[in-house]
């Protein structure tokens, strides 16, 4: 006779076979990793995917080339930018506003975020009115950066630290908020001043969102770099662009535009290696 730990054990594998059977395929797996091989495969569709399309649109009748010039026609003309110097140092000028004004604003953020975060006194004297100038937009603030500052590199580095430090600033402020508190708790409890609570648990717990913080407001910093360069600038990817759009030079103007395309993707690149090898237990 069959026993009944037998019966109970092909029951459970019928069962396991059912649901193994009732999950989803593995694209559409929720929650889950996917295969590196289809990761691989998914990310360079997406790059190539819409390339070729634009390669079709552009070379078929239905589109000026004016408008839409092909993939080989800004290849050329970034060849063009290149060869006459014109993409280093427009390259340059604006990673140094882009970066100087970023690096002053994250320097600030850093502190104020914890600080509002963690003590709720600091929360309510500083977020209403954080709160009220973030919705002021950072580019209306240029007439009178202009009037203040003049016309050199200060108006533009400005620009940039108004239009991130409070995003920053507020977002990071968000991530302290849901610490754990039995976190702090622990910590009291064994002993640690606030100081310690500050430097040895909350921010080491939201090192993470900070780094996640920069990484989504680079791109403001970036089409703040760009509207700044547009208005008053002798060089820049901004002031490039004006200048191709003055001259009807679509081609230049793409050739800019993915610049700066792979500009940001270089650098949010590089704040995800900074993430996987300063915060290892939040990466999977």
């Amino acid at each position: 006779m069959v026993s009944e730990a037998t019966v109970s054990a092909r029951s459970v594998k019928v069962l396991q076979l059912h649901l193994q059977s009732l999950k989803p395929r593995v694209f559409w797996r929720m929650g889950e990793p996917i295969p590196a091989r289809l990761d691989w495969i998914l990310r360079v569709a997406s790059v190539l995917v819409p390339l070729a399309l634009w390669w079709l649109v552009a070379r078929s009748a239905l589109v000026n080339p004016k408008f839409l010039p092909s993939p080989p026609d800004v290849v050329a003309a970034f060849g063009r930018l290149w060869e006459k110097g014109f993409v280093l140092d427009d390259l340059q000028a604006s990673l140094f506003r882009v970066g100087t004004g970023f690096i002053l604003a994250s320097v600030l953020s850093v502190p104020l975020g914890i600080s509002m975060g963690a003590f709720a006194s600091v929360r309510s004297l500083l977020e209403p009115i954080m709160g009220i100038v973030r919705y002021m937009p950072a580019p209306a603030f240029i007439p009178l950066l202009i009037i203040y500052m003049g016309l050199d590199e200060a108006p533009k580095i400005a620009l940039i630290f108004i239009g991130v430090i409070f995003y920053n600033t507020l977002m990071i402020m968000d991530a302290v908020k849901f610490v754990p508190k039995h976190l702090l708790e622990a910590t009291y409890t064994l002993g640690g001043s606030r100081w310690q609570t500050l430097m040895q648990v909350i921010t080491p717990y939201v090192l993470p969102n900070i780094l996640d913080t920069f990484r989504i407001n680079m791109a403001g910093a970036w089409n703040l770099v760009v509207v700044a360069e547009l208005i008053a600038a002798n060089e820049g990817l901004g002031k490039r662009i004006a200048m191709a759009q003055r001259f009807f030079r679509t081609d230049e103007i793409f050739a800019y535009l993915i610049i700066l395309g792979v500009i940001g993707f270089l650098a949010d690149l590089s704040l995800r290696m900074i993430l996987k090898s300063t915060c290892k237990w939040a990466v999977e």
